[in-house]
This record gives structure tokens, C-alpha cells and sequence, in this order.
């Protein structure tokens, strides 16, 4: 079984059980195992605590903390522009310098230390995350927000990593220039010739 337990097929709600029913149909899903895990954290609207980050209105996680992930991410992956903006109260750049090691920094609570070491490892070396780790997180977190630090996290990593390869603050000229005719288009649309001789062969 997986570490954390799926949610019991007659305990999801009839609008996952048709969602997964219909992924399983379309070839989307070839196991509904994982999509079973994710609907921990499947709401329709944020919690009423009143702290939530811009970029992640719906998320379970406080907005302090997403600021201290998204933060530590970008870090991570060398991403220039993310690294130095503050997006939520209470996240000072002098905090955010503490983000290498937050374990040894009092300013950081048990929760926070606990979610930044997770990013850390997902982003660096996620074979080293196992019970342990997941037994720590649940004496600060509920099953729904481990299950949505987990996705956030990923998320973040991905799109600081990418971040960084577009090399943002570079000052040599685009390896790709602007042309209004790429935007919201594929391949095929814009070369439909060479599509139908590829579809030909």
C-alpha cells in the first residue's frame, strides 16, 4: 500500500468516483490509486483562515508558509526573479536568506522547518523520503495538507527549474525571437503541409 492510505472508493464523493471512472474509461487513468490520494486535498474553496498566498488562493497551507516554499524553491532551482520577490507579510528578505538552513533558525516554526526540509529533499533527493518523513509531517500537518505540500512543492520545483533555463536576466539576444504568430498555437496549425506529409508516412 502506499504510504499514505487512499481514500476509501464509497468514501470519495459521486463527483470523484464519476471523475475517476471516466479517466479509467478515456485511458487518462491506468490506476485511480494516486488520484484517490489527491482527493484529500480535492476542495472547492480555500479554508476561512484569512491567509492565503496570491499565487495559490485555494491552497490548505497559510500563506506564510507557501511564501517561505515558493521562496526556497526558486532558490533551489536558480530562479533570479523568484527568488527575490515577497509576495506575503511576514516574509522579509532577512528571513528569506535563513532558508538554507532553516532547522537551526528559531524564527522558523516545527511545521515550517518540517515543510521546507520536505521541499528540500523532493527537489535534491526524494528516494531519502519515506515513513519517516511522512510519520514527522503528520504530528504537524493533516493527512489533505501533506497530500497538497507534496503537489505544491513538485509544482514549484518544476516551474523554478524551468524558470532557470529561460536565463531571465540574461543579456545576450533570445536564442527564440517574438513572433505574434506562435502565440496559443501548435506545430501542426502552423505548418499544416509538413503535419500531412509526417501523417502520410
Amino acid at each position: 500500500m502506499p504510504r499514505i492510505a487512499p481514500i476509501p472508493w464509497e468514501d470519495l464523493t459521486d463527483a470523484q468516483r464519476q471523475y475517476m471512472e471516466a479517466g479509467e474509461k478515456s485511458g487518462a487513468f491506468t490506476d485511480v490509486m494516486p488520484v484517490r490520494i489527491l482527493a484529500y486535498a480535492d476542495h472547492d474553496a480555500p479554508p476561512a483562515d484569512g491567509d492565503r498566498h496570491p499565487n495559490f488562493p485555494k491552497n490548505l497551507l497559510g500563506g506564510k508558509l507557501l511564501e517561505l516554499l515558493r521562496i526556497r524553491s526558486a532558490q533551489l532551482g536558480g530562479c533570479a526573479p523568484c527568488s527575490v520577490s515577497r509576495k506575503a507579510d511576514g516574509v522579509t528578505d532577512e528571513l528569506a536568506a535563513c532558508l538554507v538552513d532553516p532547522a537551526s533558525n528559531p524564527a522558523f516554526s516545527a511545521r515550517e522547518k518540517l515543510a521546507l526540509e520536505f521541499l528540500d529533499l523532493l527537489a535534491t533527493d526524494h528516494h531519502r523520503i519515506g515513513d519517516d518523513t511522512f510519520l514527522r509531517l503528520a504530528q504537524h500537518f493533516t493527512t489533505a495538507e501533506i497530500v497538497e505540500l507534496g503537489t505544491t512543492c513538485g509544482g514549484m520545483i518544476g516551474m523554478h527549474h524551468f524558470m532557470y533555463t529561460l536565463d531571465i536576466f540574461g543579456e545576450g539576444e533570445p536564442a527564440i525571437g517574438y513572433d505574434p504568430a506562435q502565440i496559443d498555437k501548435t506545430w501542426d496549425e502552423l505548418h499544416p503541409v509538413s503535419a500531412q506529409a509526417e501523417a502520410a508516412e
